[in-house]
């Protein structure tokens, strides 16, 4: 695996990030660490990421998921890496799934 390979990392962020800025706070990381994908809002209270980037990148976004934005309590960050299907061209906010 090369460094610059493009990967997929699909995080589900559980505990208290809904109504605390999460999704604004990611995008705004992302943008910064140069990921590309979308957050958004699941009916279960948690936040589910969908982003594209090579390894080191994305375990940068990784990081910020596990911290949060200072209002908010991350307790659990499940996540599936896979190849990048490279069909994203920004970071953005997508509608409650």
């Amino acid at each position: 695996m090369s460094d610059n390979e493009q990967l997929r990392l699909h995080a589900i962020v559980k505990g208290r990030v809904q109504g605390v800025g999460f999704r604004a706070f990611v995008v705004e990381n992302a943008v910064v660490i140069g990921a590309v994908g979308w957050a958004r809002n699941r009916w279960d209270g948690s936040v589910e990421v969908m982003a594209e980037g090579d390894r080191e990148t994305l375990e940068k976004l990784l990081a910020v998921l596990q911290r949060g934005p200072r209002v908010s309590k991350v307790t659990q960050v499940d996540q599936e890496w896979g190849a990048a299907s490279r069909e994203f061209r920004s970071f953005q906010v997508k509608s409650t799934y």
